[in-house]
């Protein structure tokens, strides 16, 4: 550890702006106490949002848990003849967009199983039916991971694949799938699904056709503190050319029904410690989430005291976290969010996916221009 680092050192470069380094970050990991890292980047946290929190009407959409990959936190996925296997079909699809459409959802969040016996127009198709069913909502769609497949199964380059998409009808990117960038971490506990520099090249492929995209860190496993730090590091570092990323989500690990089930889940200690650390790493991002499925609603809403902005959404029929052991509901009242965003001091602000605000009708909506960051 660099000797010249102290909390006051820190302290000072956030006061200035001045930007964390992976020492800086590895000192704030190792040495700081919770209380004083909370209190540093819930002081970033307010300069940017004062004392909104954001959140959204979203629901989920998992097409398929039939996977290729055998990635070994994964509680989600299925052999394709085993009991729990299941495919959408067009028509369940249209019936999920219209229930959204119900519920006045302004995104349908859709990711899911690497389903070997389909090919890459059967994913298209999924984008298709939904922006045909209901041209207005919002679809966030398909992971680093399972953009990797889709050119492993055409030979085709990323952008040509995200092309496709776009003409489809997709919208944005999820985080999912980064996990941790570390190779050797990679290699325990996700073998053969695509590396770090992958995730990163998609994201930066989306990024310069103009899609904005999410991005996401999954902790409490394997990892060690510097892995966190360089995976936060490599996220600036992308950042930093292409201004693409939303919003950053730490996800903790649950361990129920994985092949990880040995490994005690994040403690609450843990789960706020990442959350501070990320707003104070992450400069160049404008949004911290705490996700209330996978942390659960008291400690996310703590965390909009940590440095988190955003508590995601209401998150209907969300299937992959709870197959592995979230005890949170499946899905979140507006009136529970609401309670939950004030309880913890601060105002709630309904965005759609590109942070933009919405007005509410009821089921009926429209959005204003995306909000200024201070």
């Amino acid at each position: 550890m660099n000797n010249s680092i102290t909390i006051d050192t820190i302290r000072q470069k956030v006061n200035s702006g001045e930007r964390l380094t992976f020492e800086d970050g590895l000192f704030l990991e190792e040495e700081v106490d919770l209380l004083t890292l909370g209190s540093l980047a819930h002081q970033v946290r307010t300069a940017r949002h004062g004392n909104i929190a954001y959140y959204n009407t979203n629901i989920h959409l998992n097409p398929t848990n039939v996977c290729v990959y055998r990635c070994k936190f994964c509680a989600f996925r299925s052999d394709l003849k085993a009991d729990k296997a299941y495919v959408f079909s067009d028509d369940m699809i249209r019936e999920r967009v219209l229930e959204a459409k119900s519920q006045g959802a302004t995104e349908i969040h859709v990711v899911g199983g690497l389903h070997h016996l389909k090919k890459f127009d059967w994913y298209v198709d999924v984008v298709r039916v939904i922006h045909e069913t209901w041209p207005e909502i919002h679809i966030k769609a398909w992971t680093g991971v399972e953009i990797s497949w889709f050119a492993h199964l055409t030979k085709k380059p990323y952008d040509w694949i995200l092309q496709q998409m776009i003409d489809a009808g997709l919208g944005s990117l999820p985080g999912g799938g980064a996990e941790i960038f570390d190779e050797q971490v990679r290699s325990q506990i996700c073998e053969h699904k695509a590396d770090a520099q992958s995730w990163l090249d998609i994201h930066r492929a989306a990024h310069e056709l103009g899609l904005r995209s999410n991005a996401t860190m999954l902790y409490g496993h394997v990892e060690e503190a510097r892995h966190r730090i360089d995976h936060l590091c490599k996220l600036r570092d992308l950042q930093d050319d292409t201004h693409g990323f939303q919003t950053f989500i730490p996800l903790a690990f649950h361990p129920e029904n994985t092949g990880m089930d040995d490994i005690p889940k994040p403690t609450g200690n843990q789960d706020l410690k990442t959350i501070a650390i990320s707003r104070l790493m992450l400069d160049n991002f404008d949004h911290i989430k705490a996700y209330w499925i996978m942390l659960g609603e008291q400690t996310a809403q703590v965390a909009l005291g940590f440095g988190a902005d955003d508590l995601d959404g209401t998150v209907v029929h969300e299937l992959i976290y709870h197959d592995a052991g979230a005890k949170t509901p499946e899905g979140l009242s507006v009136t529970k969010l609401h309670s939950l965003i004030r309880e913890a001091g601060c105002e709630p602000v309904e965005r759609d996916t590109l942070y933009r605000r919405v007005i509410r009708n009821g089921a009926d909506w429209k959005v204003e221009e995306p909000m200024l960051i201070a």
